[in-house]
C-alpha cells in the first residue's frame, strides 16, 4: 500500500466528499510552505518516521534541543527566564506541522494565533517578572472534540462539524494557568475505536506506520511521538487515553472519572452516563503527568461544574510504606502477545527482585461478564443515533464503528431494560470490590492491550483498558523500554484459545509485522486512588528500567 492510501481519510457520498474535500484543503493550506517535506519524502517515507523531523532539515539546532524537553522543563525554563513562550510554541508548532505531514495527526493548525498568546506572556513576564500559572508559555496540544474558541472541533462526524466560538471548562482552564493553543488532533469517527480515522485521513503509528496509534486519542499519541507536542489532551472512556499512550510509547493517565472537567465537550450522547468518560493528559514523562494533575485540579474545577467531584490529588510517599504489587499476566479472556508476555516476565522478575515493593500473582474476576457489560452501557440505543449521523452526513461507516455498535452485546433498550443495565454494573462493581480486597494488594500491574499498537482496522477488544472505566479505577500507562523484537517474540508452542476473542488475537500475530513497536505496561488502582497510582507508577517503572 503506498503512502497516500495509508492515510486517506473516510469516504462517502458527492456532498460528503465535497465538504471533506474542503476540509482537508483548509487544513493543508494552513501549514506554511517553509514547513512541507520534500515530495521525495513523502513519497515514500519509511516504517518508522520518528527521526524524519531531525533530519529533513526544516528545524534549527535550538527547536530540535527546545522539542526534546517534556512538559516539566518547558515550564521551569520558561519559569527560570531561559526560554520564552514564543519560542517554545513555535518550536513545537513546527515540529507538529512537520509530524502531520508523516501521520495525519492534525485536524486544525493556528500557530500564529499561538504566537500571539505567548508574546502576551513573555510581555506579562518581562513586565512583573513571574509566571502567570503553572503552565506559563507551555504549548498543549488538544484532542479534536475539546472546543478551543476559534478552531475547528467534532463529535465524531463530519456532520457536527463546527468552529468553536467558545473554550469548554478544560481548555478555559488550561488557558487561564497559562497554556498556549496551536493545534488540534485528529479522532475516529464516532470517537468510539482503537483506530483513528477519520474525515481528515487516517492517523499512523511514527515508529511504524503499518500500525495504528489507537485511539481515540490517536491523533495525540502519534503527534507527542514524533515530538510535535510535549502534553497534550486526551480522552478516556473505554481506553482512549491509555490504547493510544501504549501504542506509541509515550505516558498517560486515566483519572478516576469526575475529577477533571469535561463540560463542554463536543459529543452525540449527552446525558448518557452509564459509562463516565475522563479527561486527562497524555505526555513525555511520568512527572509531567503529575504535573497536569495538580495543576487542574488545584484549579478547582468543582467551582464551575457542579457534577465534577472536589477531589484533592494525594500522592503518598512510598519511602514509608512496602507498596504490595499485583501483576496481572492475562485477564483470562486474551493472552497477551510475546512482546506483552515478555515485558510482563521482566516486570515480575525486577519487582520480586528489589526489597521496595512486595509482588503477588493477581487474579481477574470474570473480566469477560465486565466487559460485555460495558459493551453494552456504551450504546444503549442500540447504536441509532450513530446510524442517523451517518446518513444525515453521506458518511461511509468504518468497520469499527460498525463492530463497535452490533450484536450481541449492543441492542436497543427501554427505560426498564436501561435499568437491569445499570444494575448488574452495579452488582459487578461491589463483586469487584470485594474480589480486589480479597487480593491484598495496592496497585496492579497489566498490560494496557493484548500487544503492542495493533494492524490498522483489527483491534476488537478493548478488555484491558475497558475494564477500568466500568470500575471506575484509575489507570497510567508507561512505557517499558522494550520493543517488538521478531528474534526473540515468538510463540514457544501453538497457543491454546481461551475464547474466540482470543483465537482471533492470536490470529493476527506476525512478529515481523510489529518490529520495533513500542511494549507498554498499565498502573491501576481503586476507585479515587489516582495520587498512589501516580507514586506507585514511578516506584514501578524505576525498579523495571533499573
Amino acid at each position: 500500500m503506498s503512502f497516500k492510501e495509508k492515510i486517506k481519510g473516510i469516504g462517502g457520498d458527492a456532498s460528503y466528499e465535497a465538504k471533506a474535500r474542503v476540509l482537508r484543503e483548509q487544513l493543508e493550506a494552513k501549514i506554511p510552505a517553509g514547513l512541507k517535506l520534500p515530495p521525495a519524502i513523502l513519497e515514500d517515507p519509511p516504517l518508522d518516521t520518528t527521526h524524519i523531523p531531525e533530519t529533513c532539515g526544516l528545524l534549527n539546532a535550538q527547536e530540535l534541543a527546545i522539542t526534546e524537553l517534556d512538559a516539566t522543563a518547558v515550564c521551569q525554563k520558561i519559569a527560570a527566564g531561559e526560554l520564552t513562550a514564543v519560542e517554545a510554541v513555535t518550536a513545537f508548532g513546527k515540529r507538529a506541522a512537520i509530524a502531520h505531514q508523516l501521520t495525519a495527526c492534525l485536524v486544525d493548525f493556528f500557530l500564529d494565533e499561538g504566537i500571539k498568546q505567548a508574546q502576551q506572556l513573555d510581555e506579562y513576564f518581562q513586565r512583573e517578572g513571574k509566571v502567570i500559572g503553572p503552565f506559563h508559555g507551555l504549548p498543549i496540544s488538544v484532542k479534536g472534540h475539546y472546543p478551543v474558541k476559534g478552531t475547528v472541533g467534532c463529535g465524531g462526524f463530519l456532520v457536527d462539524m463546527e468552529t468553536s466560538t467558545e473554550d469548554c471548562d478544560m481548555t478555559s482552564i488550561l488557558r487561564s494557568l497559562g497554556a498556549v493553543f496551536y493545534v488540534k488532533t485528529n479522532q475516529p469517527q464516532s470517537i468510539m475505536h482503537l483506530e483513528s480515522m477519520s474525515t481528515y485521513g487516517r492517523v499512523l503509528n511514527p515508529h511504524n506506520t503499518d500500525l495504528t496509534p489507537g485511539g481515540s486519542s490517536g491523533g495525540e499519541s502519534a503527534l507527542i511521538a514524533m515530538k510535535g507536542s510535549c502534553m497534550g489532551l486526551g480522552t478516556d472512556g473505554g481506553g482512549s487515553i491509555r490504547g493510544p499512550a501504549a501504542h506509541c510509547g509515550i505516558y498517560g493517565i486515566r483519572p478516576s472519572s469526575r475529577t477533571t472537567p469535561t463540560y463542554g465537550l463536543l459529543w452525540y450522547q449527552h446525558g448518557q452516563d452509564g459509562v463516565f468518560s475522563s479527561t486527562g493528559p497524555m505526555c513525555r514523562s511520568a512527572r509531567d503527568m503529575r504535573l497536569f494533575l495538580e495543576a487542574v485540579l488545584g484549579a478547582n474545577p468543582a467551582l464551575r461544574d457542579p457534577d465534577v467531584l472536589p477531589i484533592p490529588l494525594k500522592v503518598p510517599d512510598l519511602t514509608q510504606k512496602k507498596l504490595r504489587v499485583g501483576i496481572m499476566m492475562h485477564d483470562g479472556v486474551v493472552m497477551p502477545h510475546p512482546p506483552t508476555v515478555r515485558a510482563l516476565n521482566l516486570a515480575k522478575a525486577k519487582l520480586e527482585a528489589s526489597s521496595e515493593v512486595e509482588v503477588v500473582d493477581y487474579i481477574p474476576y470474570d473480566h469477560d461478564r465486565g466487559y460485555s457489560i460495558i459493551r453494552e452501557l456504551y450504546y444503549e440505543d442500540g447504536g441509532a443515533t450513530i446510524r442517523r449521523l451517518l446518513e444525515e452526513g453521506g458518511e461511509e461507516m468504518h468497520p469499527l464503528t460498525e463492530w463497535v455498535i452490533s450484536p450481541p452485546y449492543v441492542k436497543n433498550h427501554d427505560a426498564a431494560e436501561i435499568w437491569k443495565l445499570r444494575d448488574r454494573r452495579d452488582n459487578y462493581r461491589r463483586e469487584y470490590s470485594d474480589h480486589w480486597w480479597s487480593q491484598n494488594v495496592d496497585v496492579v500491574v497489566c498490560p494496557p492491550y493484548q500487544g503492542t499498537a495493533s494492524r490498522h482496522d483489527t483491534a476488537k477488544y478493548w478488555g484491558y483498558t475497558a475494564i477500568w472505566n466500568l470500575l471506575d479505577y484509575p489507570g497510567a500507562v508507561f512505557p517499558t523500554g522494550l520493543v517488538a523484537d521478531p528474534a526473540v517474540d515468538i510463540y514457544q508452542e501453538t497457543p491454546s484459545p481461551m475464547s474466540a476473542a482470543d483465537e482471533y488475537n492470536i490470529s493476527l500475530y506476525d512478529a515481523t509485522i510489529f518490529k520495533g513497536a513500542p511494549v507498554s505496561l498499565q498502573t491501576v488502582s481503586r476507585r479515587f486512588n489516582d495520587g498512589l497510582v501516580l507514586a506507585a507508577q514511578d516506584v514501578i517503572e524505576r525498579i523495571i528500567k533499573s
